[in-house]
């Protein structure tokens, strides 16, 4: 069982191409025997991925914080539920016990999640694919925000191959299958 940590917006966005997506990745996590690591949340593209997997047999962990749980409530139904005392543990937990990383469409909490994933691995503190799920083009300025990095000397190009971004679940499975870690960045 592979443990992929999905990261995703606790709202659904304004077009339902995002839920579909986090449906069908929920069904896709299912039918691989993947375990989801997720926020917690029964709220948005959170809870509708979270929902699918439970709803089909899947395992579900969720990594809640307690002031987050007092204003919206971690899913009842989950496989298992880890409470901690503040976003960065959330994060850093979720990143421990994940092996794969997707990110869903979300905000900037979705954004920041996987921007310390991306660095985390250059860094040689997670060895981890990074995964931009790149729903109805979605992802499409971030992209051409890192290539930008990488004319501009900021990124490596060997590390910008390491992301992908696809809207494709088969593509997902054949990058995961294959993925070599980034060499750690030497300075």
């Amino acid at each position: 069982m592979v443990n992929v940590a999905v990261f995703c917006g606790a709202s659904s966005g304004r077009r339902p191409v995002y839920t579909q997506a986090a449906s069908d990745l929920g069904h896709w996590l299912v039918k691989r025997q993947d375990q989801l690591i997720y926020g917690g949340s029964r709220v948005g593209l959170m809870g509708t991925i979270a929902d699918t997997v439970l709803e089909n047999g899947g395992r579900v962990v969720g990594v809640m914080t307690e002031f987050l749980n007092q204003r919206e409530p971690a899913h009842a139904g989950l496989s298992d539920l880890v409470m901690v005392d503040s976003m960065a543990e959330r994060k850093s937990k979720m990143i421990e016990l994940a092996d794969v990383f997707i990110a869903l469409p979300g905000g900037p909490g979705t954004l920041e999640e996987m921007s310390e994933v991306i660095s985390w691995a250059r860094i040689g503190q997670q060895d981890g694919p990074c995964i931009f799920y790149n729903v109805a083009g979605y992802y499409d300025l971030l992209q051409q925000f890192l290539a930008h990095m990488v004319e501009e000397g900021f990124l490596t190009q060997v590390d910008f191959e390491k992301y992908l971004f696809t809207d494709s679940l088969t593509e997902m499975a054949t990058f995961i299958a294959t993925y070599q870690p980034p060499k750690i960045r030497e300075y």
